[in-house]
């Protein structure tokens, strides 16, 4: 009676007293007819107030995110705490708060992807009920498999858009009504549904020891809350994060060919983080990071045991630039999140791009009379390719010298006004392990498509084999990995000796870019910086898409550069060398015998101090570097025959000298 007594006297009782009246109508309503498979989005009147625009509508295999947002959203009852769905900071970690103005969440109203629908059936009318079954499988699942149940052998984007749970995009149903035993066996939108169950994770963790209150969700809603380990694993997101489509030549006939568009479920198979120990790391370890404390999963049931560890449907990826645009255009583009929900996600891709997914370091290298040498190191530090999913994304790496007065002396990676990057290929740009004109050579890592004849394409549905694909690797990858054929590496890449290779050994997900920046008379000090942006859409990828004429590409189009797809900056590192004229270095010190018929010569500073002397081979590789704070030093060249190259420091500069071994 005490906890009796409390409720009534609270807000929170005359809350969820409404909202169960609203749900018990709905319910007996829904039993006494069978549910239709498309809504208004307008089934609740007051009620929406709470949930702030979010469908509330049931057919007979889903319901709207607004349905479970009545319990996963927001605790209305601020008064009396403890309160659900928030952590101990006093964030709101609530399940549809963080999710709704993620990409997930609006992937149906993405108008990118509504254009690229459009282009795709442009080229290819025929095709138009395939490819947008396909396409919605993934999109708009709640409405394309509701659609499939009705018996309707194509769901169209008209019926899309009169369908408030289709435009609800990859809601909460989409992936928790999934069967728990298919996930992780089917591709490409290949999806299995139960309609009257929910499953949930497994909790580590109960206070008070209390079991699953599954009572609650069924009486609510009708759905039966199962747990399983199997949702909290990758398995769950493989259905949409492989995709595998079917190639049509140039005139639109199918060749019985398949092209793997995305792969990254397969690329996470083929890296150290599928592993059957403590050290694996799923999907959901960096899309979902988990909360370390226990959080009440339901509002209005102060009494539930926390939960933890709590998944947090943060659903964080890298594509700022769209997440910009559409907060930018919420009612022209009918979003059900605002724009405080948009600047959290945005805010947490940024931090994603920037601290989680790569780092970069720069090193100097020989330098001589007329060469300065250095090396850009990246790592990879995502479970899958770097960038991976829709094959738009691209991220390069910017490389810039400039002297004491900010002159440019070497600049490759230049990033135009137009934000395309200067000097890449009209067609495609090579992989390099070697740059040295950078008016002409970038390294970009990405996928291109070829048709079947071989040039470039940007229809997915002529994609007929990779020209190349260089993106960064995971940690773990391996050429001879089951997942190979799935997710190879293609063009120079492939033989490039520093590419996911370290000491000799495959798996690194690093790579190596030496640059030698020719300096013409450049002397004094230098700064060398090198950053890796990533860049979700440029523009070369939408010229195809652009050309065409459609409401939703040109509508597409304008938004595209009214928001501007500028790069973003993912990691940077910087050096700085001094590099002094012929003259004065010709005077630093003496290296003698030279030639050498033993391997060991001396190096005379005469009254100045060797700081550091570094032994290269003639291909830049570095062999020994001694420290020997003294004027004159022996230095021991290897054992085999050949040129080699002392990068000598003295205290009054450097200088770099050829030696022979006889």
């Amino acid at each position: 009676m005490k906890f009796w007594n409390r409720m009534k006297g609270s807000p929170k009782f005359w809350v969820l007293s409404f909202a169960a009246i609203v749900f018990v109508l709905f319910t007996a309503a829904y039993q006494k007819r069978k549910p239709k498979g498309y809504h208004s989005g307008a089934e609740l009147g007051q009620y929406k107030v709470l949930l702030g625009d979010l469908p509330t509508g049931v057919s007979d295999m889903f319901m709207g995110s607004g349905r479970c947002a009545g319990c996963h959203g927001v605790d209305m009852d601020v008064l009396n705490p403890p309160l659900a769905l928030v952590n101990s900071a006093g964030e709101n970690v609530g399940p549809t708060e963080n999710w709704r103005a993620t990409m997930m969440a609006n992937s149906a109203k993405d108008p990118m992807w509504r254009a690229k629908l459009a282009h795709e059936t442009l080229v290819n009318p025929g095709h138009a009920g395939e490819l947008t079954n396909k396409c919605t499988s993934c999109h708009a699942p709640l409405g394309r498999f509701e659609a499939a149940h009705d018996g309707i052998e194509y769901f169209t984007t008209e019926m899309l858009d009169a369908d408030s749970l289709a435009r609800d995009g990859v809601s909460c149903m989409a992936c928790h009504a999934q069967q728990i035993e298919t996930a992780g066996l089917t591709f490409s939108g290949e999806l299995h549904y139960n309609p009257d169950t929910i499953w949930g994770p497994v909790f580590s963790i109960a206070k008070d020891g209390l079991p699953l209150q599954d009572f609650i969700m069924a009486n609510f809603v009708g759905l039966s809350p199962i747990p399983s380990s199997k949702v909290s694993k990758s398995e769950v997101c493989a259905g949409c994060h492989t995709l595998v489509t079917n190639t049509a030549d140039l005139q639109g006939a199918a060749t019985g060919t398949r092209f793997i568009e995305q792969a990254t479920y397969h690329e996470w198979l083929n890296s150290s983080y599928n592993t059957e120990d403590l050290t694996a790391q799923e999907c959901q370890t960096c899309h979902m990071p988990r909360t370390q404390e226990p959080i009440i999963v339901a509002s209005g049931y102060d009494w539930l045991p926390g939960r933890e560890p709590f998944g947090q449907h943060w659903f964080v990826g890298g594509n700022s630039f769209m997440l910009e645009l559409m907060k930018n255009r919420i009612d022209e583009l009918g979003l059900t999140a605002n724009e405080n929900h948009f600047q959290t996600v945005i805010n947490r891709t940024i931090d994603n791009l920037q601290n989680h997914s790569a780092t970069l370091q720069v090193v100097e290298g020989a330098i001589d009379s007329d060469t300065a040498r250095y090396t850009v190191k990246l790592t990879n530090l995502a479970g899958h390719k770097l960038p991976s999913g829709y094959p738009a994304r691209r991220a390069f790496v910017e490389f810039v010298m400039t002297d004491e007065d900010g002159n440019e002396v070497f600049h490759s990676g230049k990033i135009n006004t137009d934000y395309e990057v200067q000097g890449q290929d009209p067609t495609w740009e090579p992989h390099y392990d070697l740059i040295t004109d950078d008016a002409n050579e970038v390294q970009i890592y990405e996928m291109v498509m070829g048709d079947v004849i071989g040039n470039v394409t940007t229809v997915l549905e002529r994609a007929h084999h990779m020209i190349k694909d260089n993106r960064l690797v995971p940690a773990g990858f391996s050429t001879t990995h089951a997942a190979y054929d799935t997710t190879m590496v293609v063009g120079a890449a492939a033989t490039d000796p520093n590419f996911n290779v370290f000491n000799g050994l495959e798996g690194s997900g690093t790579d190596e870019i030496h640059y030698h920046v020719p300096l013409d008379g450049v002397t004094g000090n230098v700064t060398i910086t090198a950053r890796l942006w990533y860049q979700s859409l440029p523009p070369k990828w939408n010229q195809e898409m652009f050309a065409m004429d459609h409401p939703l590409i040109n509508s597409f189009e304008e938004m595209y550069w009214q928001e501007g797809p500028d790069p973003v900056q993912m990691a940077s590192s910087s050096v700085q060398s001094t590099i002094t004229s012929i003259a004065d270095r010709s005077r630093l010190f003496s290296v003698s015998p030279n030639p050498t018929a033993s391997g060991l010569v001396w190096v005379n500073a005469g009254s100045d101090i060797i700081q550091q002397v570094s032994v290269y081979t003639m291909e830049g590789k570095l062999v020994e570097t001694v420290r020997p704070s003294n004027s004159k030093t022996p230095i021991r060249l290897p054992v085999i025959s050949g040129m080699y190259l002392l990068d000598v420091q003295t205290s009054r500069g450097r200088k770099i000298e050829k030696v022979m071994r006889r």
